[in-house]
């Protein structure tokens, strides 16, 4: 009798555990696009749609100045999207491949020894506060690429500087989960493969690989969200400038870094425009989560 209580009421903690966690979601959703509080007795909406409800969808998304101090404030938030479009695409250019090629390496190319030293060197990359990786870049990166001769002349806090830090950082998610969507591939296709006749690499790129497809994938967009949702560490390079950007050698900001900059000192509809800013974010990573479901899905059903 006490063991069936004791799962009965274990059986009730999961749930309440469960539906805590459902509640931070719905929380989560209310105030980014809806929020509100109480002003002098009077309920004033604060969240995102009231926001665009207020100063139009295509003014706020098409709008290319940011200006929440003058008298007649603007809040095209443009080009903050795009420079978070900027610099993910960029962290996608150079982090991708180098993940890939990494994971494939240490799934059937690396040798013992490497291995022992690689995975756990990979596993501390992903431990380092994102701030570290920024003052790295700041102190590192920066100068070096303000010194490169053949690009044009920058400062160093630019798209390009940003992107490449970005690559690096999302690296442990790419390796980690495309080597074990590698290694999870049942081994008698590499072994069908290698008695047929085809070599070493040929089993692993056209056989290993592609049957790992799905998870490559969902990796990669997870990838994708941590570089789209990374603030501190780009704030320090990426130029921090509210226009839109013409080059990679040119500074931007990204919906992040804008709010972490200006939420500090903002109010009224300053502070109601950020939060709007972090609604836009959301849905960013909404799309990213579910193409990830997605695939993962498609994957499962394969």
């Amino acid at each position: 009798m006490q063991g069936k209580a004791l799962e009965r009421f274990m059986k009730y903690v999961f749930m309440f555990c469960a539906f805590l966690s459902i509640l931070s979601i719905i929380l989560i959703f209310y105030f980014i696009f809806v929020g509100g509080t109480v002003d002098d007795g009077v309920w004033k909406f604060q969240g995102g749609i009231p926001f665009l409800m207020k100063h139009g969808f295509l003014k706020t998304f098409v709008g290319q100045q940011w200006q929440p101090s003058w008298k007649e404030p603007l809040y095209g938030i443009f080009p903050f999207i795009m420079g978070s479009i900027y610099v993910t695409v960029g962290a996608i250019v150079v982090g991708v491949p180098i993940g890939v090629l990494t994971a494939i390496f240490m799934a059937y190319f690396c040798p013992d020894f490497l291995y022992r030293i690689f995975k756990p060197a990979i596993n501390l990359m992903a431990a380092i506060p994102s701030i570290v990786y920024g003052f790295f870049a700041l102190q590192m990166m920066v100068p070096f690429i303000r010194g490169l001769k053949f690009l044009p002349a920058n400062n160093g806090m630019n798209i390009l500087t940003a992107s490449v830090l970005l690559g690096v950082m999302i690296l442990p998610t790419v390796i980690g989960l495309s080597e074990a969507a590698i290694r999870a591939v049942p081994r008698h296709y590499y072994n069908a493969s290698m008695g047929l006749g085809a070599t070493h690499e040929r089993s692993v790129l056209n056989v290993i690989v592609p049957a790992a497809k799905s998870g490559i994938l969902s990796a990669i967009i997870l990838g994708i969200g941590r570089a789209i949702g990374e603030t501190m560490a780009v704030v320090l390079i990426a130029g921090n400038q509210p226009r839109l950007a013409k080059s990679l050698f040119e500074g931007t900001r990204t919906l992040t870094t804008n709010i972490v900059l200006e939420m500090g000192y903002a109010s009224g509809d300053h502070q109601h425009a950020l939060i709007m800013t972090a609604s836009v974010l959301f849905v960013f990573i909404l799309i990213i989560n579910g193409t990830f479901m997605w695939i993962k899905s498609k994957g499962d059903r394969n």
